[in-house]
């Protein structure tokens, strides 16, 4: 509750706007009934029609003013509401951005979207019944019992007595729905992964025929929330059918008692006809608080989630006074760096790696599969940091540094070239958020796509899909590198991201990339050695180790391992030169 208290205090004026409303619809509920009884007890007995007319009259401007004041509340909620919803979705967005690959890993990519999603959605469903009826509803029946034992005590004992029964009820389907509620959102996560899982890995599935083990799986889960879900509804479908029958019970009793009453003349037609609706008010009121009181388990688990990812701690901390622009550009060093991936194994990937690179150099990295090639670097953008040891950019310990003054140092091309979805130019300008035409001309010209991007009937400004699922593997490559290219880093990251260009495409873009990459420093993870044996220094690494370094031809010479490499790649010509 204290989460969706919190972001319900922003909008103190429409919640004063909202109590307003509250007030003045239960004043005229409540003064229908009294206005009714006047009417029956004096002017119809004493055959006073103007006194009937005026009360007619004042009814029906009471119902003018109910209904608007209701219409005003309905808005005012929604209002609250939507900005309480947007809000949260706003700040746990933000709070994402943050996250390292820890935190997605620990919470699972599926959760989080629930929780954007379908738990914000949640907490607004039940701030809406809070709003309209947890105001409402306890000051109708507080005020609806104060009328009905003023009316009659005798007959309001009737109402007081069923009241426990009432209580007992509610607190049981609360009790009993917090555990389902739980259950049902872990089963909507579950759901998620298989969907996201499913479609990402579409050709996959098609390709081995397993449309209907897939199918069968999301069944499987989709049953299980079913299951839960119809669970917690036919608990929650409970509550209505035995207030109606508490209610009627309620009401013979009452239209008994108050008949004899009235033959005794110890009670008025008119305020029998009033005391009715008061205890309709009253229940009724009692009614819909339990309802809102009874979706709180459901929400409460909604609201916990949210503020389990609020609450996260990202492994990778910003420093946000941190050194944010450097005398010198471009120089990276590693200082005997060891990591080890945070588990319980903890088991090293890299061990002690020092090598320091300078502008105007190009480190490569090659090694076998699993060797740490793609960890190493990923250390200098931080998207890890260092279990010992330490990662220098322009001599500034990385940690030291702002994370996006530091980010913004360096041009990263992932192993997967991600695009996302608009056009061509949309995802250019991700590098840099004002490039012109002939900077983007420029950059594609470098990273070799300028001649597919022309044969598109609308150039930069042609579409892309969701993922670039609509380019093949080297266009969406030569994109990302276009998009790195574009903002003129002081450091550029290959991390084997030449491995879906053809060996002619590939020699064209580093011929390319050398005139703009003077001043810069560039570090390539490879595994074709054509791609890197033109680089100044080359790290071989072999399970973690560093193994050799040095140039391509001193390498072949004092390391078997990439005179192995090499060997399985090239020719005895190309060994020889």
């Amino acid at each position: 509750m204290k989460l969706m208290w919190k972001y319900t205090m922003k909008n103190k004026k429409l919640l004063f706007c909202n109590l307003i409303c509250v007030l003045g619809f239960i004043l005229i509920e409540l003064g229908l009934p009294t206005l009714l009884a006047w009417m029956i007890d004096i002017g119809i007995p004493n055959n006073d029609r103007s006194y009937v007319i005026k009360m007619g009259i004042w009814m029906l401007a009471i119902i003018v003013v109910g209904v608007t004041l209701n219409i005003c509340l309905g808005y005012v909620t929604s209002r609250i509401t939507s900005n309480v919803t947007a809000d949260i979705r706003d700040d746990l967005y933000e709070k994402i951005q943050t996250y390292s690959h820890r935190e997605y890993e620990t919470i699972g990519v599926s959760s989080l979207i629930t929780r954007v999603t379908n738990d914000a959605y949640q907490i607004m469903l039940f701030l809406q019944n809070v709003l309209r009826l947890g105001f409402t509803t306890p000051l109708m029946f507080g005020t609806s019992l104060y009328l009905v034992m003023r009316t009659n005590r005798t007959l309001g004992w009737y109402v007081l007595g069923a009241l426990p029964f009432l209580l007992i009820g509610v607190i049981a389907i609360a009790y009993y729905s917090e555990p389902i509620s739980k259950k049902q959102q872990k089963n909507l996560d579950k759901i998620n992964a298989i969907l996201r899982e499913n479609l990402s890995g579409l050709r996959v599935v098609r390709a081995f025929v397993n449309e209907d083990f897939e199918s069968k799986r999301f069944e499987k889960v989709n049953k299980k929330y079913a299951d839960t879900s119809t669970r917690l509804f036919s608990l929650m479908a409970l509550a209505q059918p035995a207030f109606f029958v508490l209610f009627n019970t309620v009401m013979v009793f009452i239209i008994w008692q108050g008949s004899l009453q009235i033959d005794a003349g110890s009670l008025k037609l008119g305020d029998l006809v009033a005391f009715i609706e008061y205890i309709f008010h009253a229940l009724f009121s009692f009614m819909l608080f339990a309802t809102v009181f009874m979706m709180y388990p459901r929400a409460a688990v909604s609201a916990n989630r949210i503020q389990e990812a609020l609450d996260a701690e990202p492994m990778i901390k910003d420093n946000k006074d941190g050194v944010k622009d450097t005398d010198k550009k471009g120089y990276v060093t590693f200082d005997d760096v060891t990591f080890a991936y945070p588990g319980p194994s903890e088991t090293p990937v890299i061990r002690n790696v020092s090598f320091d690179a300078k502008p105007g150099e190009t480190i490569a990295f090659i090694g076998s599969t699993g060797s740490g090639k793609s960890t190493l670097i990923q250390l200098i953008p931080r998207f890890f940091d260092v279990s010992q040891g330490a990662v220098y950019v322009d001599d500034v310990n990385v940690r030291d540094f702002n994370i996006e003054a530091l980010r913004h140092k360096i041009g990263f091309i992932p192993q997967k070239a991600l695009l996302f979805k608009g056009t061509i130019a949309d995802n250019l300008r991700f590098g840099k958020e004002d490039a012109t035409i002939d900077d983007m001309k420029k950059a594609t010209d470098i990273a070799q796509a300028s001649e597919f991007i022309s044969q598109l009937p609308e150039g930069f400004d042609s579409p892309i899909s969701e993922g670039g699922s609509n380019l093949s593997g080297g266009q969406r490559q030569r994109l990302a590198i276009a998009r790195a290219i574009i903002r003129r880093p002081e450091i550029y990251i290959f991390d084997d991201s030449f491995s879906a260009l053809d060996y002619e495409t590939d020699k064209k873009l580093r011929a390319s990339l050398k005139e703009v990459t003077q001043d810069s420093t560039v570090l390539i993870v490879a595994q074709r050695v054509g791609t890197i044996m033109d680089a100044d220094r080359i790290v071989v690494l072999n399970e973690g180790d560093v193994v050799g370094i040095g140039s391509h031809h001193e390498l072949l010479k004092t390391c078997p391992i990439y005179h192995d490499i090499a060997a399985s790649q090239l020719s005895e010509e190309e060994l020889a030169k």
